[in-house]
Parts: structure tokens; sequence; C-alpha cells
């Protein structure tokens, strides 16, 4: 299965950045997909994430009250709207989905079993 990100670049702190990741497999079917990232010298780090078996969401600490997580169920499509961005959100950000696991694992410990090519998001001063 592959997950296709686009919408990353560059962008100035306080800026906004829009990513989406889309499953083109129409017969794709997930517990959750959601958004990582992981920047140089740093170990990956839970974005956000949407469940689609159940209504749900959640959004990371580090970033919670800045981006939000929306989805398109019938397209397969996940976005993630960052706003007021900051240099530490600088990393590249990778899109997974979850296809193993009870549906109703917490959306941080899902075993993400497929993963995009990623996407960098630089933030500039």
């Amino acid at each position: 299965v592959q997950l296709v990100e686009s919408g990353g670049g560059a962008v100035q702190a306080g800026g906004s950045l829009r990513l989406s990741c889309t499953a083109p497999d129409r017969t794709f079917s997930a517990h959750a997909m959601g958004w990582f990232r992981q920047a140089p010298g740093k170990e990956r780090e839970f974005v956000a994430a949407v469940r689609w078996s159940r209504i749900g969401s959640k959004i990371g600490d580090s970033v919670k009250g800045r981006f939000i997580i929306s989805s398109d169920k019938a397209d397969n499509t996940i976005y993630l709207q960052m706003n007021n961005l900051k240099t530490e959100d600088t990393a590249v950000y990778y899109c997974a989905a979850a296809t193993v696991g009870p549906w109703n694992t917490p959306l941080p410990s899902f075993d993400y079993n497929y993963w995009g090519p990623g996407t960098q998001v630089t933030v500039s001063p």
C-alpha cells in the first residue's frame, strides 16, 4: 500500500503549512492514519492521528493548539493544518497508517505498519 504525502516546504516562523496524505488504493482499510515527525538527531515523534473505525483524533502535546488534523474517509485522506509554526517544528513529516491491532488502541500506540516517504518541513526564524 502506498501513502502519498504532499504539502511540505519552507516557511518563516509564525507561518502556516498544510500537509495531506492519501492512500490511493480505495480498497485500503486502516484502523488509524496519522502523522509523525523526525528532526535530525532526534527520535521520531507522534504528531497527530485520526481513528477510522470510530470518531476520534489525538494531537501530540508539543503541537496542541497549533496543529489540526482532519480527514476525508471517503478519499482515504488526512490533512495536517500547521499554524503558528516554530523553528522546532522543522523535521521530516511522515504519514502512517495502522491496519493491525485492536481498533481501540490509543492512537499514538498503534503499530503503524504503512509509512509514506516523508515530506520536509523547514521553519526559519
